[in-house]
């Protein structure tokens, strides 16, 4: 797969440069004073962000990233040059945590953001600026510090307006290829969306939001099953939550609240964002289902008919979570 949202590498910074120990020596000047340059720095580690990218598959089998040395100084008070720096680009939304300890150590959201993720040893510092007025001849320099090594995981969290969260096999990739330009796979079979797909809604008056499409959750998926928890990270950015609920569903308030209590197992701060129920399929409905289903429906939230194969509701969906992800 092309899609790759996880990626662990080992990242290891330059050392700097040794200072320099040097005397002035020239025809006319035996006694001149200390004049050792400063080593330079190490090459940094740094993570900039490219809204061209979205996935890690370029990180993937780039198992060790390795910065410069900083060079040495030398007489003359000739500074060393510092260490090459290297560039890991990533897709906006990328986080890069502590292998071992778990904690974010950077966090990319705008194209362009540059942050060091693995700062080079600093450059030692010549003998020119150990002299004093009682030690004018010093012969002592510092050494460079040492660059660091670290083994860190790369996470891409998907930037979206809005996330879709349901049951495989519930609508959501067709939903997301009548409203959006996106082609994800669609079949009428579980489990035919096995990665993310992102699409962009065209609004009224040349607006547009961002839809994320993950693969479905089933119950059990905080113990593994299915594709477990794995993508749910995808949905941590979302402003809104529209859950997906099929008409044919036997107990959709059953339903409703099993992806509820899966999300609030993976993350419980998951429930405290704003959330939408879509009824798919509903042109599977005649009117007195449609009632029958309404009495069957959840009460904490609100809730629209909507069918994609008919363009059912669609449009009163599109206005309603535009008008929660401007509220």
């Amino acid at each position: 797969m092309n899609f790759i949202d996880h990626v662990r590498l080992c990242s290891r910074s330059g050392s700097g440069g040794n200072g320099s120990v040097h005397f002035r020596r020239e025809k006319h000047v035996p006694k001149g004073g200390p004049d050792g340059g400063d080593g330079g720095r190490g090459g940094h580690i740094i993570v900039r962000g490219n809204s061209q990218l979205w996935t890690l598959l370029h990180l993937r089998y780039r198992k060790h990233v390795i910065a410069g040395n900083g060079g040495h100084g030398e007489g003359g008070k000739r500074f060393g040059a510092d260490g090459e720096d290297v560039i890991l680009e990533v897709p906006l939304g990328t986080i890069v945590k502590d292998a071992e300890t778990g904690e974010v150590k950077v966090e990319i959201t705008e194209d362009g953001e540059e942050q060091i993720l693995t700062p080079g040893g600093r450059g030692g510092w010549g003998n020119d600026h150990f002299k004093t007025a009682t030690n004018q001849t010093p012969r002592y320099a510092q050494e460079g510090g040492e660059g660091l090594e670290e083994w860190v995981v790369f996470e891409l969290k998907l930037l979206a307006d809005v996330g879709l969260v349901g049951f495989p096999n519930a609508g959501k990739s067709t939903l997301l290829s009548v409203i959006s330009a996106a082609k994800p796979e669609i079949a009428d079979y579980p489990f035919t969306t096995i990665v993310p797909n992102l699409g962009v809604v065209k609004y009224r008056d040349f607006k547009s939001f961002v839809v994320a499409d993950i693969p479905g959750i089933i119950e059990g998926a905080a113990e593994g099953k299915g594709l477990g928890t794995r993508f749910l990270r995808h949905i941590e950015r979302n402003s809104v939550l529209l859950f997906l609920v099929p008409a044919d569903t036997e107990d959709p308030k059953r339903e409703y609240n099993i992806l509820l209590d899966e999300l609030r197992r993976y993350n419980p701060e998951l429930l405290d964002k704003r959330r939408l129920l879509a009824i798919s399929k509903s042109d599977m409905l005649d009117e007195q289902m449609l009632e029958e289903f309404k009495e069957e429906l959840p009460d904490d939230v609100e809730a629209i008919f909507i069918s994609s194969v008919a363009q059912q509701g669609l449009q009163e969906l599109k206005d309603r979570l535009w008008q929660i992800i401007n509220a």
